[in-house]
């Protein structure tokens, strides 16, 4: 009797030790696609710039599926600054989305648009209508993507 406590110990042990082995490895899994997951995360982050005379903006985009989040702001020269975020959808190479923004201490909400041309992202123009306080466009088919105000890719900071 004496001796079978001594091998019954060591059984326990190996039988731990296995198990841990697994624990180790699932855990080593889990890690490796954490680091992996975090790694990808950055190249679905797009940043675009529109400069032209005093008048500048920035948007920085998340993709993800058929959506879109991010942020948006204008430093127009004599208009008031706004910079808010953006939620929407991505429909081919169109982004339809609300912009919630801030500016003289009043949030706003209206729809914004752009069509990707390369590396750029052309705003959508046209036109608009209040609904339920917020700005929409009227007929977003028929929205002018002339370039009045288009963005470049730049890298994100």
């Amino acid at each position: 009797m004496k001796s079978i406590f001594p091998v019954l110990g060591l059984t326990a042990l190996l039988m731990a030790s296995c198990q841990g082995g697994t624990a180790k490895k699932t855990q080593a899994k889990i890690d490796s696609t954490i680091v992996t997951n975090a790694t990808a995360s950055p190249d679905s982050l797009r940043c675009y710039q529109y400069i032209k005379n005093r008048d500048t903006a920035t948007l920085s985009l998340k993709i993800a599926d058929n959506k879109v989040t991010g942020t948006l702001g204008y430093n127009l020269y004599e208009k008031d600054k706004n910079a808010g975020t953006i939620a929407g959808i991505v429909k081919g190479d169109t982004i339809i989305a609300s912009y919630t923004f801030q500016s003289e201490g009043k949030t706003s909400i209206r729809e914004v648009a752009f069509l990707k041309k390369g590396d750029q992202l052309a705003e959508g123009f046209g036109d608009i209508e209040e609904v339920k306080g917020e700005t929409k466009f009227k007929h977003p088919s028929k929205l002018k993507f002339d370039g009045s105000m288009t963005f470049d890719k730049i890298d994100c900071k």
